[in-house]
């Protein structure tokens, strides 16, 4: 691999940094042009055939298309949620919880937000979670930074595993199949069973570093945002955050170990709720004087004003979001016929222009399907007016279209990346050049390396999804190619992919937005930038001494 072909293979990260990072262009524009850039050097440098990138495009697309389905079903939810009242009933019962906004914090950010991550995933947490705090009196940045460091333990498992079973499991792909290295890896065993070992490898893991996340962000809420700026009140509290980490942390694992990866999240966030709630309200291991802010905002008590008109019941809010778990463990059991029901439609196209290159995906069973049947649910139960059932499509459907070019380009992008092994110049794939040459490099030191390629990836490409695409395969080869755990690599690609959320880029926009922060993205990475270094640098250093 000369320089040219090295420069090539760098392409999707390059040119997503420079076009996103440092011309600070939006999603919309950057990503589309980063695919044009990739395909062109591709086709030029690394002598991928025409009908190849072709090939790959569509794959892409059509992955894209299945991941959009889930994204525009969560958000439709809660535009659903928001315009019955839900939302408002569901705020109004957090701030009746605990006066303690540390309190209030860990149960918004890190519990809420780790439920609606294993639910909806792709940056819906820190949306959701952002304005909830705004409304009870938190400073803008402080709800929108603190969301986003509280929401990345779950990651691994948002959108009911779609990390995981979409993002290592297509990433860990050549063409319609298991790249050959990691099916001789895999020797006997399933696909499906490899990828629950390698999420409970990343859990056990995060015991030890998840588990703080809580204290993270009560004490950067302290220090920062308090009228003291005190790192010590912020561990007033270590007990009780320690605890709610645990609550999370401890069932996720669990659940990872005996289930597989679609359900850690989502269980773990309602174990964890169902724990930490009943104990907040009773005082369990607060000190006994609340912390708060000296000063509340004006809007912050017009909000408040709101919340105590609205009349819906908590059950009542609450309802949707039950349901929809209760449907998404239904469907996932393998002893009851729906999954098999439900993965009978399969949409996609095999051998795509007459190549090696297919995709399927099973639109019954996704995610979105499920949430669009409890979106009709909700309507009837909320008795919703078909005015706010418009307003609610409407507004989603307007959301959507800045997202359907950003993933739209980007997955087609990574599929080139990734299925850059069929070419005229005798080269291997992109990642598995890169990760021959990584791991002459860097060698035994990769555990070090491999969590933040993972982030650097959710950073460049918006998702922790499309980090574990285009960095499975390359992890694997290193952890080949060095004679490592590949088990345990990809736990710290996943890991670092967690981390990288914090950070990321079209996660940040998003989030900054919906409280009015538009502009102040850098100060808010700023925010994130040292959690996330903490994290990623954790996960190396238990993942250096587990091989």
């Amino acid at each position: 691999m000369n320089l040219s072909e090295f420069f090539t293979a760098l392409t999707p990260i390059l040119s997503v940094f420079i076009f996103l990072v440092v011309l600070r262009m939006p999603a919309t524009k950057a990503m589309p042009i980063s695919l044009l850039v990739t395909a062109l050097l591709a086709l030029i440098v690394w002598k991928i055939p025409l009908i190849q990138i072709a090939a790959a495009s569509i794959e892409g697309i059509i992955i894209a298309i299945s991941i959009l389905w889930i994204v525009f079903g969560a958000i439709l939810l809660l535009n659903t949620l928001s315009r019955s009242g839900a939302l408002d009933s569901i705020r109004n019962g957090f701030s009746q919880i605990s006066m303690d906004r540390r309190v209030q914090l860990i149960i918004i950010a890190w519990l809420f937000g780790s439920f609606i991550e294993g639910a909806a995933g792709f940056g819906t947490p820190a949306a959701i979670g952002a304005p909830l705090l705004v409304a009870l009196g938190f400073p803008p940045l402080a709800a929108v930074s603190l969301a986003l460091i509280a929401d990345s333990s779950a990651v691994s498992f948002g959108a009911v595993g779609t990390p995981m079973i979409v993002g290592v499991k297509q990433g860990l792909n050549e063409g319609a199949s298991l790249a050959n290295i990691v099916q001789n890896g895999l020797g006997g065993q399933s696909i499906n069973n490899y990828l629950q070992e390698i999420a409970s490898t990343a859990v056990f893991i995060d015991l030890f570093i998840g588990t703080f996340i809580p204290v993270i962000i009560v004490c950067m809420l302290t220090r920062f945002f308090g009228e003291n700026h005190s790192w010590k009140e912020g561990l007033q509290i270590f007990p009780f955050a320690i605890f709610a980490g645990l609550s999370f942390t401890v069932p996720a694992f669990l659940v990872a170990t005996l289930l597989g990866p679609e359900f850690p999240s989502i269980i773990g966030g309602l174990v964890g709720l169902a724990i930490v709630v009943p104990a907040a309200k009773r005082g369990f291991l607060l000190p006994k004087e609340p912390w708060d802010f000296t000063h509340e905002s004006l809007a912050s008590n017009e909000i408040e004003l709101q919340i105590k008109d609205k009349v819906m019941p908590l059950w009542r809010a609450w309802l949707p979001y039950m349901i929809v778990a209760a449907l998404l463990v239904l469907t996932r059991i393998d002893i009851l016929p729906l999954k098999d029901w439900l993965r009978a439609v399969k949409v996609g196209w095999g051998s795509i222009l007459g190549t090696e290159i297919s995709t399927f995906f099973e639109p019954l069973y996704l995610p979105g399907s499920i949430f669009f049947i409890v979106i009709l649910i909700t309507i009837f139960i909320h008795r919703m007016n078909r005015f706010k059932v418009k307003e609610a499509f409407g507004e989603s459907s307007k959301t959507m279209i800045g997202t359907v070019i950003a993933l739209g380009t980007a997955v087609p992008m990574v599929r080139i990346f990734i299925n850059s092994g069929v070419n005229d110049a005798s080269l291997l794939s992109m990642p598995m050049e890169l990760a021959t040459y990584m791991s002459n490099v860097v060698g035994e030191g990769w555990p070090f390396v491999a969590p933040f390629i993972g982030a650097l990836g959710s950073f460049i490409s918006g998702s922790a999804t499309f980090s574990n695409m285009m960095f499975s395969l390359f992890q694997f080869s290193v952890a080949d190619q060095i004679g490592a755990n590949h088990e345990t690599i990809l736990a710290l690609q996943v890991l670092g992919a967690n981390s990288g959320n914090m950070i990321c880029v079209l996660n940040v926009v998003a989030a900054a937005s919906v409280v009015n922060m538009g502009g102040k993205e850098g100060t808010i990475i700023r925010m994130t930038m040292v959690p996330m270094i903490f994290y990623a640098t954790m996960a190396g250093i238990i993942g250096f001494f587990l091989l």
